[in-house]
């Protein structure tokens, strides 16, 4: 599945909820998978099942799970991922552009970049 990093920086449940979502990402978890009960998922990581909760939540929140009432957590389609998040990533992504042709990249490997994500997505 995915670690947490001890040493990092980042709220224990911001890196559930990253490791998550690189899985939905990724495809590990497909469209329609069920995710881990929250009560499992905390035992296989030794965490707080609250801190589960509140990374389930915040995936929902951003729409890559919905849940339904005594069923659990699921993969949402890739459609119904929120607008608000991809308007930050690529508001991330220009950040990182500009940056980027600052120090001294070219637009030309720029888009290398871009078109080896995108092959590695598929």
């Amino acid at each position: 599945m995915f670690s947490l990093n001890y040493r990092d920086a980042r709220p224990i449940y911001e890196q559930v909820k990253d490791g998550l979502r690189h899985l939905v990402v990724t495809g590990a978890i497909q469209e329609g998978d069920q995710f881990p009960s929250v009560r499992a998922l905390a035992a296989s990581l030794a965490i707080n099942p609250n801190t589960i909760q509140r990374a389930y939540e915040s995936l929902e929140r951003e729409g890559y799970l919905y849940t339904i009432a005594g069923k659990g957590a699921f993969a949402a389609r890739r459609a119904d991922v929120a607008g608000e998040r991809r308007e930050r990533l690529l508001r991330q992504f220009d950040e990182a552009a500009t940056e980027l042709l600052f120090l001294g990249l070219t637009a030309e490997e720029l888009a290398h970049r871009v078109t080896g994500a995108k092959e590695g997505a598929k």
